[in-house]
């Protein structure tokens, strides 16, 4: 036997031994460090398409009907679980819908997943082919839709839940300046701009005739980014892409037709590029519609090539998909990342019309006789009247996210790109994007400087109503809740 050779040795060896002495007593060594808290995911693509046809089709001043869907629609869920924190995102092929079926959806789906309520946010791509779920215009609400939309969307989040699977996620930007161009333009001088309230105060033209020689220069920027968030099972397999970009729609789908357009071509091909289209469980790639209510897919400087139906939907998603799966290459996947969620409400004022704008509208409606009308002079006669029943005041929801160092903001508007890209410059987290038409709609949110300028987005019906300020308020309090997120 080996030899103390001093008090010091001796003193060492003790007080290792009582050190250890209750782990050798119950048998137990120590634990180097806590547990680590584990990444789970799941993910899932609800099918919304009606079973029923013919059906209202949204997106016009006038009723139309689809008897047919050229292709599915979806409410496509994630749901990301930290050990911490539960979080549901969810985006639907449809134009628009109203708060009151996001809510009940939530309430649903929380009751079976224990998701709260103010942990998932919903949103609308705003294809303008899907089925009438708000009331806008002329178009009448599919009102047997409804309760299968809203039992669909909870569907949607409770499979989402139960396929959570160890996970690690990542994100990036994409870049794609080809598709997106501002659709407000100033005219040369002297181009006369008719309102359909007869005021001749309008200085920018929606949608002005493409490479004309009344074209002078578009009246904001575009934003051509395409922020990725990838999650992937811990083996790599790929569970879901949420994309993000700020394309109002692509359109060129025959009027009888429902379809997701640009937004569901997006997530066909993009799984098809990293060869996910047949994995299972189904990967789920979605595209969410940013800041666009200014934006869309017309070249305004050189004109668009006019395709057959569904081409240009195909063209455009194929290359944002292209751009996308670029940025996607440069991920670098995290097994664990921090959840935080912050929803507030806030309230804020209508534009109702005064008594002459009332008696006006009411005085074109009788004499032009009962609708459907095709004069927009009529078509706005007759929103006038139905603003003049809204409330002085509406409530709406607002949402941030943060995911590791991305960070999300939802609004339920048709919001303009300059409130986009001001939140992205501001933002603690980066990259930040932004998702429209979220928890509800409340129609076009043009900057104040914008409602100087005029133009459809500010021309006063259901679908643009909020007060003139609303914007730095809704801006202001996104970016409060960043920062919240963000700490």
């Amino acid at each position: 036997m080996k030899r103390l050779n001093s008090p010091c040795q001796f003193g060492l060896l003790l007080a290792l031994a009582l050190g250890a002495l209750p782990y050798l007593l119950t048998g137990e060594l120590a634990a180097a460090d806590p547990p680590k808290h584990v990444l789970r995911a799941g993910a899932y693509a609800m099918d919304i398409t009606p079973t029923k046809f013919p059906v209202s089709s949204s997106g016009s001043m006038t009723h139309r009907t689809a008897d047919k869907a050229h292709d599915p629609l979806h409410a496509r869920c994630l749901v990301l679980d930290n050990g911490d924190t539960k979080i549901a995102l969810v985006t639907c092929d449809s134009c628009m819908i109203p708060r009151e079926i996001y809510d009940a959806a939530k309430q649903l789906a929380s009751k079976s997943t224990g998701i709260p309520t103010d942990h998932i946010l919903c949103s609308a791509t705003h294809t303008h082919t899907a089925v009438s779920a708000a009331p806008t215009f002329q178009s009448l609400v599919q009102e047997d839709y409804l309760d299968f939309l809203t039992q669909r969307i909870a569907d949607s989040i409770v499979k989402a839940h139960s396929q959570l699977e160890p996970a690690k996620v990542g994100w990036a930007i994409g870049n794609n300046p080809k598709q997106v161009f501002n659709r407000r333009w100033f005219l040369r001088s002297g181009t006369p701009i008719v309102d359909p309230f007869g005021n001749g105060t309008d200085t920018v033209r929606m949608n002005p005739p493409p490479n004309s020689k009344m074209l002078l220069q578009p009246s904001g920027p575009v934003d051509p980014e395409i922020p990725i968030l990838a999650v992937q099972a811990v083996g790599g397999r790929p569970i879901a892409l949420w994309a993000n970009y700020s394309l109002h729609y692509v359109g060129g789908v025959p009027s009888k037709s429902l379809s997701a357009d640009y937004f569901g071509e997006f997530a066909r091909q993009f799984a098809k590029l990293i060869d996910a289209d047949k994995s299972k469980p189904a990967f789920v790639a979605a595209m969410t519609n940013g800041t666009s209510g200014n934006i869309n897919n017309t070249n305004f400087f050189e004109g668009r090539i006019r395709h057959p139906p569904f081409e240009q939907i195909r063209r455009v998603a194929e290359d944002v998909a292209a751009s996308a799966h670029v940025a996607y290459q440069r991920i670098e996947y995290q097994d664990w990342v921090p959840l935080k969620m912050r929803e507030t409400e806030i309230e804020l004022g209508v534009r109702r019309p005064d008594e002459a704008e009332l008696a006006r509208a009411t005085m074109l409606i009788k004499e032009a006789g009962p609708g459907p009308w095709t004069d927009r002079s009529l078509i706005y006669a007759n929103e006038t009247m139905d603003m003049a029943k809204y409330p002085a005041t509406v409530q709406m929801k607002l949402q941030a996210i943060r995911i590791g160092e991305l960070g999300i903001v939802s609004s339920p508007c048709e919001t303009f790109v300059e409130t986009g890209l001001a939140i992205k410059k501001l933002s603690p987290l980066k990259p930040t994007f932004t998702i429209e038409l979220a928890n509800g709609y409340n129609g076009y949110l043009p900057t104040v400087e914008h409602h100087a300028l005029g133009g459809y987005e500010t021309w006063r019906a259901k679908s643009s109503y909020l007060e003139v300020d609303a914007e730095p308020k809704i801006r202001e309090t996104l970016l409060k809740l960043l920062d919240e997120v963000a700490k």
